[in-house]
């Protein structure tokens, strides 16, 4: 793995917390460090950091604000 890669990790909390937890991306960035895109993407997927995630987690919001608007009524 280059510098300029561990750099990069470094760099983020979670990326950094995910390669702990999931030691055998290690193996897999330092054979092939064109695997950091799919590396950051399954951290994403499990972290629940995607953009549907967010946009779900907004509308659950939302509705929770609703219904305790509606309770105040």
């Amino acid at each position: 793995m280059t510098y300029a890669l561990q750099s990069r990790i470094n760099a983020d909390i979670n990326l950094k917390k995910f390669l702990r937890e999931n030691s055998y991306w290690y193996k897999v960035l330092n054979r092939n460090e064109n695997a950091f895109n799919e590396f950051v993407s399954d951290m994403k997927v499990k972290y629940k950091l995607t953009t549907g995630d967010k946009i779900n987690k907004t509308i659950d919001n939302i509705s929770m604000i609703q219904s305790f608007l509606e309770v105040l009524k």
